[in-house]
């Protein structure tokens, strides 16, 4: 089995070509979409190399096909890239949650050191709670002119590190905006409008224990301010 051969799954639908290997008993079978998919070797069989007749048997074991002695058919060409060298490309899709259709997306601050509030830093993130992909900008204001902190792109269903700061940074926190481009890769999708969130970020809260709170992103309580729920844009003044 070589890279480039057309292969077959033995214990389920499906197949493509080799497209490396890592070890030596992974093979990556790349199907007619792109993704590599890992496999046993003993998993995959090769597709029009099943010959059983007697003579041709025989040919093989003595290491003769179709009257000629094997060898590569031209000794100067270069060697392949080791299987090892190749870069692994295979990349799970995207899983996606029944409901998840829906934008949710929420600006969260966690406190580093929440036993000692009144000294921590603390952690900014942007929390994507939907099936889409979310381009996202995020900005605060300076008098009339606003600052972008923080720009790229969220995966579905997870939540991103944006910035740690201290107190001192509060008050350029106060006026916010976050705008966000919704879409889905390789799939049709219900397109969405684009949000454009105001949001007023209280610097008192930081100070206060009791605004921090239980949440299902983080393990540890939160301030969470909403951007946008179930396709509803919350726009805070």
């Amino acid at each position: 089995m070589k890279i480039g051969d057309k292969v077959r799954f033995l214990s389920e639908v499906g197949g493509g070509r080799v497209a490396g290997f890592q070890g030596k008993d992974i093979v990556l079978v790349e199907d007619e979409d792109g993704f590599q998919v890992p496999m046993r070797a003993t998993e995959v069989v090769v597709i029009g190399q099943e010959n059983y007749d007697t003579k041709h048997m025989v040919e093989v074991k003595n290491g003769i096909v179709n009257g000629n002695q094997n060898k590569n058919e031209d000794e100067n060409e270069e060697p392949e890239t080791e299987p090892a060298d190749r870069p692994v490309t295979f990349k799970a899709p995207v899983e996606e949650r029944r409901g998840g259709d829906k934008l949710s997306a929420y600006l969260a601050f966690v406190p580093i050191d929440l036993k000692e509030l009144s000294n921590t830093r603390f952690e900014s993130y942007i929390v994507n709670d939907c099936n889409y992909y979310l381009r996202y900008v995020y900005m605060t204001a300076e008098g009339s002119s606003w600052q972008v902190r923080s720009q790229g792109e969220i995966e579905p269903n997870t939540k991103l590190f944006v910035e740690e700061f201290g107190r001192d940074q509060l008050n350029q926190l106060e006026h916010s905006c976050i705008q966000l481009l919704a879409y889905k890769r390789e799939k049709y999708f219900l397109r969405k409008p684009a949000v454009d969130a105001l949001i007023t970020i209280d610097p008192v809260k930081f100070y206060k224990l009791h605004t921090f709170r239980e949440n299902q992103y983080f393990e540890q309580p939160a301030l969470i301010y909403t951007i946008i729920e179930n396709d509803r844009q919350f726009v805070k003044l």
